[in-house]
């Protein structure tokens, strides 16, 4: 017996069904399209970030404010000022913060604050009768600086340069009492250059002041978040718009370069030695006094100092 043929179906249901094929492809197609939008967004997320460029030193036009808002007004930024002030006060007598009675320092310096940023070490140093030239590569960086110091009342004796420390004219050799190298090695593509040029301006028997991101702080830091991949990569350098350094240092790199140096070193500090391991947030603010009284206490202690998030190196040039 024959197999029998299936019915013939109207030529409306047969359309109708083609029309219904269609529509669930185009449905298809979309959420295909949908998740695959979805993917590549997801993608783009998960990217990481751009390193910043290995082979500029950095300009701070674009993190002014918020250096600002996440260093100098902050704890942290006051414990900077506290161990710097301290130093210098101890084996500068010029530097002491304990002035005349007319507010002005009995002899008043010279001093070169090269990378001086918005100027804070500098207007604390003005206001004891010191003359400073404050040299930044940031515009914005001395906008700040320049506010600051017309809002402390030190404008006469803060002078400002823009440009590069490179940049400043050779009238300056061996002019300098003290020169300020604060947090700028650390950003620098040729830090031992960056030094000699330096060392240049200050005068004879000159003082030099050198602090610099402290790579073993950023190495413990990642080691407390769990971040173990980046210490075994050694990969510590910040990414744009980041305020981790391009350079963190290695401090024996740095104690070497300054041995090599017509230099005597007369004390180094820790900068920050607990304060910046807080990891809760809320807490970093908790009993300010205390801290700031223990970060001065074991600045100077081993492990601590070698655990600062910046190292302070106080030197004298040798005549």
């Amino acid at each position: 017996m024959a197999t029998p043929k299936p019915p013939c179906k109207p030529k409306k249901i047969a359309l109708k069904a083609k029309s219904l094929c269609v529509e669930q492809s185009t449905v298809s197609a979309e959420l295909s399209a949908d998740a695959g939008q979805r993917a590549a967004k997801s993608k783009k997320i998960a990217t990481k970030p751009k390193k910043q460029p290995a082979d500029v030193d950095r300009n701070f036009d674009d993190l002014a404010h918020r250096f600002k808002r996440n260093v100098y007004d902050r704890l942290k930024g006051d414990i900077r000022l506290a161990i710097l002030e301290r130093d210098l006060s101890e084996f500068i007598p010029e530097a002491s913060w304990a002035v005349e009675a007319d507010g002005v320092a009995a002899q008043p310096m010279k001093i070169l604050d090269a990378g001086g940023g918005q100027g804070q070490f500098s207007i604390s140093l003005a206001r004891q009768g010191h003359e400073v030239v404050l040299c930044d590569i940031s515009a914005e960086m001395l906008k700040l600086a320049q506010q600051n110091c017309l809002e402390a009342g030190v404008a006469d004796r803060v002078h400002l340069h823009h440009g590069p420390i490179q940049s400043l004219p050779a009238s300056y050799r061996e002019q300098f009492d003290l020169v300020l190298c604060h947090a700028v090695l650390e950003w620098v593509v040729k830090p031992q250059e960056l030094l000699q040029t330096l060392l240049a301006f200050s005068a004879p028997q000159g003082y030099f002041s050198l602090t610099f991101y402290n790579v073993n702080s950023i190495m413990m830091k990642n080691l407390l978040r769990t971040n173990f991949q980046k210490v075994i990569d050694d990969d510590y350098k910040g990414y744009r718009g980041s305020l981790t350094p391009t350079y963190p240092r290695e401090p024996e790199a740095v104690y070497q370069w300054l041995a090599e140096l017509p230099l005597e070193p007369l004390c180094c500090s820790g900068i920050r030695c607990f304060h910046d391991y807080i990891l809760e947030p809320k807490h970093r603010m908790n009993e300010p006094q205390q801290q700031l009284s223990l970060e001065l206490r074991l600045s100077r202690q081993e492990p601590w100092r070698s655990l600062g998030r910046y190292i302070h190196v106080l030197s004298q040039k040798i005549a």
